[in-house]
C-alpha cells in the first residue's frame, strides 16, 4: 500500500490491492451526517455475528443525535477515507494517544481501509511525540488492534443504554 500526496491540504491517495483509489483527508463539518450514517450502518451490519439486536441498538441508535456527534468529533482529530464521493471509513483519535473510533462502511469492509486510516493516524501521533496509544476495543475490533501491535491490558464489562458489553482496554507503545 503506498501513499502519495495529492495536495498541500493533507489529503493522501492510497494505492490498494483492490480496484479502489482511496483518498484520506481531514474530516470537515459537512462530513458529519455521512460519518454518523457510516458508524450506524457499520455497527448494525458488521457486528451482527457478535452482538444481538438489543446491543447493536444500544451502541448505535438508528436515530442518532447529530449535535452530540458534532461535539464528540470536535474534541478529536478525525480522518476520513473516500472512494470518489463515497465515504469508505473514518478514524477519530485524541492527541493523548486515545484511538476512539475506527469504522469502515460495510461495502468497504476487509479491504485495508481501516488499516490505512490507522497507519496515517499513528504517523500523525508519532510526529506529535506520542509514546503510547490506547483504545477501548469491542470484541469485533480486538483482532484489528492486535494485528496493529496492541495488547489487552484488561477486560471490561460495561453497560450502555441498558445493554451489557465486553470490551478490551488495549495499549501499544510507539517506537521513535
Amino acid at each position: 500500500m503506498g501513499y502519495s500526496l495529492l495536495s498541500n491540504t493533507g489529503a493522501h491517495r492510497i494505492t490498494m490491492s483492490t480496484p479502489n483509489s482511496i483518498t484520506i483527508r481531514k474530516y470537515r463539518i459537512q462530513d458529519l451526517s455521512p460519518v454518523v450514517r457510516l458508524f450506524t450502518d457499520s455497527v448494525h451490519e458488521l457486528t451482527a455475528a457478535a452482538y444481538d439486536e438489543t446491543q447493536r441498538y444500544a451502541w448505535a441508535s438508528r436515530t442518532p443525535n447529530l449535535d452530540t456527534w458534532q461535539q464528540r468529533l470536535e474534541g478529536m482529530e478525525t480522518l476520513v477515507a473516500e472512494d470518489g464521493s463515497a465515504l469508505a471509513g473514518f478514524i477519530s483519535y485524541e492527541d493523548n494517544g486515545n484511538v476512539d473510533l475506527v469504522y469502515t462502511a460495510p461495502n468497504f469492509a476487509r479491504q485495508g481501509i481501516a488499516s490505512a486510516l490507522y497507519m496515517e493516524a499513528e504517523e500523525q501521533l508519532k510526529a506529535k511525540g506520542v509514546k503510547e496509544l490506547h483504545t477501548e476495543s469491542s470484541v469485533v475490533a480486538r483482532p484489528f488492534f492486535e494485528n496493529h501491535g496492541f495488547e489487552v491490558v484488561e477486560e471490561q464489562r460495561v453497560t450502555v443504554r441498558g445493554a451489557q458489553f465486553l470490551r478490551y482496554n488495549m495499549r501499544k507503545s510507539l517506537k521513535a
